[in-house]
């Protein structure tokens, strides 16, 4: 069953005055409108609407409470949110239908999921690496991982923006869709017998890496092919999550090209 498309698929929503004052700084983004609280006021909002009016973006005037909704926080949005446009932000199901009505003769596909990614500094760290090393997917789901906004856009150093962000509801959800469409799932585990830098991959494949504390989620555990693990030495037990992914991401771009 499809899942209905949500305005949040085609949007980042960043909130706070200094956060929406950068992105209208940037003239890289397109920013769709911005949302002002009623009875909002101070120097440096006049200066967020001074530069909407410049740049031609709809300002759009609603309650001090539905701000805080439109925001999801109701500490820091400080009376004013703006919706970043992100082009590469798409829902998994429509990603993985183009993929599949294109020629996929020889051309590899690499697709990244996040179960359970609760810090939003690790989801940052993990969408600005995925991206740079070129994964065409990076599934980030909307029930247990940290959502796509402030934070995460900071620790991303702004690639949030640009990075393939693929939505669905749940990394099960996900797991499903691209076991279905033939595409073959590894998982990250720090016990794992297969060493990933030894390891044969497919190079039509997702990875799946797991909450920072307990790892991937056994509800996921009947979808995965393979569990890889990263050699550690030094009596270090573990890798923190947005490192082990580095380490995974650039392995499988060095196989890439």
């Amino acid at each position: 069953m499809s899942e209905r498309r949500s305005p949040r698929d085609a949007f980042l929503t960043v909130y706070g005055r200094q956060p929406v004052a950068e992105a209208l700084a940037d003239e890289r983004l397109r920013v769709a409108h911005i949302i002002v609280a009623d009875g909002a006021h101070g120097e440096n909002l006049d200066a967020i609407l001074a530069a909407a009016r410049r740049r031609g973006t709809e300002i759009r005037h609603r309650s001090a409470q539905q701000v805080k909704l439109i925001a999801g926080n109701g500490r820091h949005d400080q009376g004013v949110a703006a919706d970043v446009v992100a082009p590469r932000m798409r829902q998994l199901e429509e990603f993985l239908g183009d993929w599949e009505r294109r020629e996929r003769d020889d051309a590899p596909l690499a697709v990244l999921v996040l179960d359970g990614v609760t810090n939003p500094a690790n989801v940052g760290m993990i969408l600005r690496t995925a991206t740079a090393a070129g994964f065409e997917g990076i599934v980030v789901p909307r029930a247990g991982t940290a959502a796509v906004g402030p934070l995460v856009i900071k620790a991303s150093a702004g690639v949030a923006f640009r990075a393939p962000i693929l939505r669905c509801h749940t990394a099960a959800g996900a797991l499903s869709a691209l076991t279905e469409a033939g595409i073959v799932v590894y998982g990250l585990a720090g016990d794992a017998g297969d060493r990933l830098d030894r390891a044969e991959l497919s190079p039509v494949a997702a990875y799946v890496v797991g909450n920072e504390s307990t790892g991937v989620d056994p509800e996921l555990h009947p979808y995965i092919s393979q569990w890889l693990s990263i050699p550690l030495h030094g009596g270090v037990e573990s890798l923190n999550v947005a490192s082990a992914t580095a380490i995974l991401a650039y392995e499988v771009e060095r196989r890439r090209s």
